[in-house]
C-alpha cells in the first residue's frame, strides 16, 4: 500500500488526443514523463503515479467509452520503464475513470496500485454521468490474479457532484465496505484545490485504521494541518514550476514539500510514523 508523498507524472497529449501536436509520437511523451519522474525522485518523493492528463477532454472510462488501446499500450510501456528505472512504488490512473484499463496496465507492468476516481455510486461530471464499476473492477482484478494491486478510490471526487445526496461518511463506507477498495482519497473541489479539513476529518473517522490519502492541494503551508490526518498524499500541481499543473516538475519545490511533510503523516496502527 503506497504511503508518504506520491508524485504525479502527467503525461503529455498522445497521438489521437485533440491537443497532440508533437513530432516524436509516443517517444516524446516518454521523454517528458522520464524528465518529470527524474525531478520527483531527485526531490525525495516516496512513490509515483502516471496519469494521461494531456488527453483532455477525457474519455468517460466506462464500457463503450474507454481509453483507446494504443494509449493503454503506451502507458503500460511508460510505467514499466519508470518502475524498472527508479524502483519506487508506482501506480497508474486512466482518466477519467477507466479502472479496467488501469488494472490491465498494472497487472502487465507489475505496478503496485491504481487510482479510481468513481469506484462506487454515480456522479455528474464534465464527461456526463459516471457510474462506479466496483463490481466489474474487483472481479477483473481477481480474474487477473492481481490482488496485490491496491485500489485507491476517491471519495466525493473533485470535478464531480453525486447524483443523489451523499455524506462523506456514507461515501467512505460505500467505497471501502461495499466497493472493497483498499484505500480512499480525499480531494478539494478542483485540480490543485486544498482539501477541506472538516471533510478530511469525517473521512478519517469513517475509514478507521484503513488508509486515507490526500488527493489534491497539499502545500508546505497546509502540511502540518492536513498531513496528520492522512497516510500519504498524491501531489501534482504544487511541485510544478510556478505551481502550474502543465509545467515541468520543479525539483526544488519537490524538496521543499518533502521537507514540510517529514514526520507529519499519521502514525500507522503498528506505531511507526510515515514521512
Amino acid at each position: 500500500m503506497p504511503r508518504g508523498l506520491i508524485g504525479v507524472v502527467h503525461l503529455a497529449p498522445m497521438p489521437g488526443d485533440p491537443l497532440y501536436s508533437g513530432s516524436e509520437a509516443f517517444y516524446g511523451v516518454w521523454r517528458r514523463a522520464n524528465s518529470d519522474a527524474e525531478a520527483l525522485v531527485a526531490g525525495g518523493i516516496d512513490g509515483l503515479i502516471v496519469e494521461n492528463f494531456g488527453s483532455t477532454p477525457f474519455q468517460k472510462g466506462s464500457a463503450g467509452c474507454r481509453v483507446p488501446p494504443h494509449q493503454l499500450a503506451a502507458m503500460s510501456w511508460i510505467t514499466r520503464e519508470l518502475s524498472a528505472r527508479f524502483g519506487l512504488p508506482l501506480g497508474v490512473n486512466c482518466l477519467r475513470n477507466d479502472a479496467m484499463g488501469a488494472l490491465g496496465i498494472a497487472a502487465a507492468s507489475g505496478l503496485g496500485f491504481v487510482r479510481v476516481n468513481v469506484h462506487t455510486g454515480a456522479y455528474v461530471t464534465d464527461q456526463g454521468v459516471i457510474e462506479g464499476e466496483a463490481d466489474s473492477t474487483m472481479r477483473y482484478r481477481r480474474a487477473l490474479g492481481a490482488e496485490n494491486v491496491a485500489i485507491l478510490a476517491d471519495v466525493l471526487v473533485k470535478h464531480a457532484t453525486p447524483l443523489a445526496p451523499l455524506s462523506a461518511t456514507e461515501a467512505t463506507h460505500d467505497t471501502l465496505d461495499r466497493g472493497l477498495a483498499d484505500a480512499v482519497i480525499v480531494t478539494g473541489g478542483a485540480t490543485g484545490a486544498t482539501v477541506d479539513r472538516p471533510l478530511l476529518e469525517e473521512v478519517r473517522a469513517a475509514a478507521g485504521d484503513r488508509p486515507v490519502l490526500l488527493g489534491s492541494g497539499l502545500t508546505p503551508d497546509c502540511a502540518a494541518t492536513l498531513a496528520p490526518l492522512a497516510d500519504g498524499a498524491i501531489v501534482g500541481s504544487w511541485v510544478k514550476q510556478g505551481g502550474e499543473v502543465r509545467a515541468p516538475v520543479d525539483e526544488a519545490r519537490v524538496r521543499e514539500l518533502v521537507k514540510a511533510v517529514r514526520g507529519c503523516f499519521r502514525e500507522t496502527p503498528e506505531g511507526s510514523a510515515q514521512d
